[in-house]
């Protein structure tokens, strides 16, 4: 009788975030979509004038290497990958969840806006190399953008041109068909579909380990604290990615901390990225 072999899967999940970043082809020429504030105005109305001539979907991009560096600090915007959140983000997502497994911390897992769900996707891979059955990923977005600024309720969102990018809108179908291709959709990952001030206060989630901020603005930001903090176990962990980047998103978790006498030390992941561990 031969011996089964048990293979280490680790190096599955090293290749698999190398895979979710874009990472494997360094060196590879890309074609990296421009913002908005990349134009000047006569660029801006040719490119409405070939989106008239040319229905469909349509973008201008700029041609560039992939650059290593970039990608591992999430500092560019990857064409082809499922995330853009950059290696070091994805590293802390990977810590936390094993802290919280190995410390026995309650809970699920969740991120509040996930683009093409490529850190969901790894949070489901991890609870998969591990063989942890009772932990449910939530997956939480609009799965069409962001939503247009409010600024009465919520001045720091008044310039905010978010809701204006196509890139960003990434339907449920999508989503969905990226966990197939990593054959990582099943009934351990939950779907919770909406603008969070509708769909959070009351999402069926009744404790997190891991609660993962990704939403950019004010107003999603302090939605996603003010109806998940709450339900975040002691030990658990709270991550916010667009905390350097977002002066927006910096504001509403100072905010929010100050308000609800939260003073447990932020630690710095990368340039942009945040998180503390709930005392």
């Amino acid at each position: 009788m031969v011996e089964k072999v048990q293979f280490d899967k680790r190096p599955y999940l090293e290749l698999l975030k190398l895979h979710l970043i874009d990472l494997h082809r360094v060196g590879v020429v890309d074609y990296s979509p421009l913002k908005e504030n990349d134009f000047n105005l006569f660029q801006k109305i040719f490119l409405r004038f070939c989106k008239a001539v040319f229905p469909g979907d349509l973008a201008l991009c700029k041609k560039q290497l992939i650059n290593q560096g970039n990608r591992v600090e999430g500092k560019d915007w990857p064409t082809h990958a499922y995330s853009m959140v950059g290696l070091k983000r994805l590293n802390n997502v990977e810590y936390c969840i094993r802290k919280v497994i190995a410390d026995g911390v309650e809970g699920d897992l969740i991120e509040t806006g996930v683009w093409k769900g490529g850190t969901v996707i790894f949070m489901r891979a991890i609870l998969e190399e591990l063989r942890i059955t009772d932990r449910t990923v939530w997956v939480a977005d609009s799965f069409r953008g962001l939503p247009k600024p409010d600024p009465k309720r919520y001045p720091a969102d008044k310039n905010d041109r978010l809701f204006s990018m196509k890139e960003l809108a990434i339907d449920l179908e999508t989503v969905k068909s990226n966990f197939r291709f990593f054959n990582l959709l099943d009934d351990k990952v939950q779907f919770i579909q909406g603008w969070f001030k509708d769909s959070l206060p009351n999402a069926p989630i009744e404790k997190l380990a891991l609660l993962r901020l990704d939403g950019d603005m004010y107003e999603s930001t302090m939605d996603a604290l003010t109806n998940l903090y709450p339900k975040l176990s002691s030990g658990g962990f709270c991550i916010v990615d667009d905390f350097g980047a977002i002066p927006a998103c910096k504001q509403a978790v100072d905010d929010y901390r100050e308000r609800n006498g939260i003073k447990e030390t932020m630690v710095e992941i990368d340039w942009t990225g945040v998180f503390w561990r709930k005392a």
